[in-house]
């Protein structure tokens, strides 16, 4: 009985904890007066938790406000230096590393280009090793400080793999698009990546990252439903539902990119046929304009080929825009606006949010039809509730998403740290992270 109760002490001070710091993290700087009612907890709980979190190096002090007719309150807020999270983006044209403050801030980054090789797992595996060596190192920071490293990569991640050496299961990867069957990712990272045993990682499909991104800091926030499209070389989306602070929010990755848009269509990478990401993927653009018979050397990457095909549509003032580059670009806003359709009648989000580093440079050419072909596909009335924008953040947004992975861990802790010594923390996503925020009682 003593040993339950000094459980229930403990998950109790570990949740009056994350619920400061997650309000100061989201909603800060505020007052301790401020505090109480958006956390519930009484005057003295707060006391005690902004005092054990400030000696911890967690909260600092962020200024002060008059009052009515009292003291000056003092502002409080999550101190950027209290830990470092890395963010890593395994994308389709190269690996991203970056290592931020607390406060998101960039620290550092590098990036290592995958044209040549490709998906080789080893070499991923490498890309990843070296790249968190170099963002520790230009930074002078000392891994001990990390939180934990959050990875996005392409395709469907299967909890509980194969168990590894010390006895813990890790994240599988399916990556058909990319050839990867069942690849054991984080065991693999584990045992490669120079960084104390205790830094837990966390891999989740890169789509769902962006969108978590978006959610916590640019277009999405504040909705309680949005749709998230992630364009790049291949085509991904999550749909979330609910406030970044809700008991029940919910977060899915889905494989839209693998949707069917025309029957009998092109041939996907993924080996099936009329899938949206055969039209509007990055590659597939590149492909459709080679065949189409656009200049473009042999070499050419989708990055260079998205861009050549967009300066043939849109030449400038003094240009003629080439009329095949503009049916195609139509053809894939069509397709992009009936599976945006598709999302709209199955989820009915409040937004939906353009990103990725394709979808970036083709929305603002093609948003308004691409508005208006989802109009025509959707069902009216949701529709009608629907907005159709470009994400925020930019093209970093899937590398932040995946330091918000051990963010939210870190915040639902309640800033407490993995004990030294311990073998790595289990698999979770953020959206564990956020369903646990409220389910420890508080006084």
């Amino acid at each position: 009985m003593a040993e339950r109760n000094r459980r229930t002490v403990r998950d109790l001070r570990r949740g009056n904890r994350a619920r400061v710091l997650q309000r100061l993290y989201f909603d800060g700087p505020l007052s301790r007066q401020e505090l109480g009612p958006v956390t519930g907890l009484s005057s003295g709980s707060i006391s005690n938790v902004v005092a054990e979190l400030s000696a911890e190096g967690l909260l600092e002090e962020a200024g002060v406000v008059d009052s009515d007719g009292g003291r000056p309150r003092t502002l409080l807020r999550v101190a950027p230096d209290g830990g470092l999270l890395v963010g890593i983006d395994i994308g389709e044209t190269r690996v991203r590393v970056e290592l931020f403050d607390l406060s998101l801030t960039e620290l550092a980054r590098t990036e290592r280009l995958l044209a040549q090789h490709g998906y080789d797992v080893e070499r991923i595996v490498a890309h990843v090793r070296t790249g968190v060596a170099d963002v520790l190192r230009d930074a002078g920071a000392d891994p001990r400080r990390l939180l934990g490293i959050g990875i996005g990569v392409p395709g469907i991640i299967e909890r509980d793999g194969p168990e590894g050496p010390d006895g813990t299961r890790g994240a599988v990867v399916h990556g058909q698009t990319i050839g990867w069957r069942a690849v054991p990712f984080e065991q693999l990272l584990r045992e490669a990546v120079d960084v104390p045993p205790e830094v837990p990682l966390f891999i989740d499909n890169g789509a769902k990252t962006l969108g978590q991104a978006e959610m916590w800091f640019g277009g999405g926030r504040g909705a309680g439903a949005a749709a998230i499209a992630l364009i790049g070389s291949g085509v991904g989306a999550c749909v979330d539902h609910g406030d970044i602070l809700d008991e029940d929010r919910t977060s899915l990755a889905l494989e839209w990119g693998h949707t069917t848009v025309q029957l009998r269509g092109r041939r996907c990478r993924c080996g099936s046929i009329g899938c949206l990401e055969a039209y509007a993927g990055a590659e597939a653009l590149r492909e459709r304009w080679r065949e189409a018979g656009g200049p473009l050397p042999e070499d050419a990457d989708d990055e260079t080929a998205l861009a050549a095909l967009l300066a043939a549509a849109y030449p400038g003032r003094r240009g003629t825009p080439d009329p095949v580059a503009l049916a195609l670009l139509d053809e894939t806003a069509e397709c992009l606006g009936a599976a945006l359709a598709d999302l709209v009648n199955l989820f009915l989000p409040e937004r939906i949010l353009i990103g990725g580093w394709a979808g970036l440079l083709l929305g603002p050419r093609l948003l308004p039809e691409i508005r208006r072909y989802a109009n025509e596909y959707a069902l009216s009335h949701a529709a009608a509730r629907t907005t159709i924008e470009m994400g925020r953040l930019g093209p970093d947004a899937v590398t932040v998403g995946a330091a918000t992975l051990p963010l939210a861990d870190f915040l639902t802790r309640g800033g407490s740290r993995p004990a030294p010594g311990a073998t790595g923390a289990p698999p979770r996503t953020a959206v564990h992270a956020v369903r646990e925020r409220h389910r420890t009682p508080v006084n």
